[in-house]
């Protein structure tokens, strides 16, 4: 029964997995894995080990749950990106307004289990979304040509096994099989008089043209164009956990870069065949998601309190520029080009957070955090439409309700204060132009979780 089922469910947990925004910096999805982490703004994650989420934050913590442990969640991701022009120059679309609210609505769902093989050994099994992007503008809009959309999909499954080496120490390991799918849409830039650096003939993309002569040039300028990659890969995770004293608990965890080499194609739906035929092709990219390292702590205090805190850091700088390249030729480019390149620059980040959770009863647990989120976006210049990130402080609480001992249901809830971001980024080189303006963002995050041990 078991083999039957698994290829109806990996299908579905992907699609449902698949629909991430990130809350955290870059496209990361860290709070996302866990709704009592929500509530903590991802404090002692890898230190708390409370329930079965502590597989994908430190497998090491496996050892501090029950023979048998659950935990199973959604999080529901609200983003904001408004995008307010001041100096765009961007041929043929500069009429086309500011594009809406580049955010909206995403889910992530998580699932955890693990079970004790002997006193001191435990297996357990992740399944999450790591990392996730989507923005998406009202089409067109003055930055069109630079992007109308972009979503990152992600799946983790992650086995992992966690040993105790002695009272007050165990380690854990885990290996991780990734899936990832990116879609990225932009429309094609017309062909532009170098004499004024306007479409031939055009001056505003979105309306029809303005004769029979540069009726190829306006149909350039109104191709739609899409790009789809994706690619499986393997990475793995440790992490150590240290009890030094009854109420204190320390944690260590590394999870692995995830080097991906994506296939896929491009395709242009355009209303003239031939400009269309100028860019279909298949196409590649190589993509390392970067590697994590995390150290946590949990100090209880008395009967009611627990302090937490964590430090992080992202190796975001091993996303240094996206190189598209056609695997196939066209009417115009031969395999082998490259058909556009995401100058990313990213900077490695860090991430701080601090967090409390109050005991008010046995039943009910309070939770509260607060965290500052460095972005990997290192100035205007690389701010991408796509990515119109910036450094973010979380606000956070959350509940715990217990209906029975071994049974848990936690509730969290985090707005992310994103500061204005300035882009000013300029592909007037490859015929895409300058947007250049302030984004206002921001972020909502909602998550629910059942968890039990038995």
């Amino acid at each position: 029964m078991q083999k039957n089922l698994t290829p109806r469910l990996i299908p579905a947990l992907l699609a449902i997995a698949f629909s991430g925004a990130a809350s955290a910096s870059g496209f990361q999805l860290y709070g996302e894995q866990s709704a009592s982490s929500i509530g903590n703004a991802g404090a002692g994650s890898a230190a708390s080990a409370e329930n079965a989420t502590t597989v994908y934050y430190n497998p090491a913590g496996m050892t501090q749950l029950s023979q048998y442990a659950i935990s199973a969640g959604l999080s529901f991701v609200k983003t904001s990106f408004e995008f307010s022009n001041s100096g765009s120059n961007v041929p043929g679309f500069n009429n086309s307004g500011d594009g809406g609210n580049g955010g909206g609505w995403s889910v992530v769902p998580n699932m955890y289990g693990s079970m004790a093989l002997t006193k001191d050994i435990y297996i357990g099994l992740g399944i999450g979304a790591p990392y996730g992007l989507k923005t998406e503008y009202d089409s067109p809009w003055i930055g069109s040509p630079q992007s109308n959309s972009f979503e990152i999909k992600t799946i983790n499954i992650n086995p992992s096994i966690a040993w105790r080496a002695t009272e007050w120490m165990s380690l854990g390991a885990g290996v991780n099989w990734q899936k990832i799918e990116a879609t990225y849409k932009r429309t094609a830039s017309a062909a532009v008089n170098p004499a004024n650096g306007q479409p031939v003939g055009i001056t505003n993309c979105a309306a029809p043209p303005p004769s029979a002569a540069v009726a190829a040039v306006w149909a350039g300028c109104n191709t739609p164009i899409k790009l789809n990659l994706d690619d499986t890969a393997w990475g793995w995770n440790v992490g150590a956990l240290f009890t030094p004293a009854p109420q204190t608990k320390i944690g260590l965890a590394y999870r692995s870069q995830v080097k991906y080499k994506t296939s896929g194609d491009i395709n242009a739906s355009g209303p003239s065949a031939a400009v269309n035929s100028t860019a279909n092709s298949s196409a590649s990219a190589n993509i390392d998601l970067p590697d994590t390292f995390v150290i946590s702590l949990s100090q209880g205090i008395g009967e009611n309190w627990e302090l937490l805190g964590d430090i992080s850091w992202t190796g975001w700088s091993s996303i240094q520029q996206v190189d598209i390249i056609r695997t196939s030729a066209t009417t115009r480019y031969a395999s082998g080009t490259t058909a556009q390149t995401l100058d990313t620059r990213f900077d490695d980040a860090w991430r701080f957070a601090v967090g409390a959770n109050y005991k008010l009863s046995d039943a009910v647990k309070l939770r509260f955090g607060l965290a500052y989120d460095q972005t990997p976006v290192p100035s205007a210049e690389h701010r991408l439409t796509s990515l119109p990130d910036n450094n973010r402080t979380w606000f956070s609480t959350g509940v715990q309700w217990k209906p029975a001992k071994d049974m848990a249901l936690d509730f969290g809830l985090a707005y992310l204060y994103v500061k204005s971001a300035d882009i000013n980024n300029n592909q007037s080189a490859s015929g895409r132009g300058l947007v250049k303006g302030t984004y206002d963002d921001s972020v909502w995050l909602l998550g629910s979780q059942f968890s039990m041990g038995f």
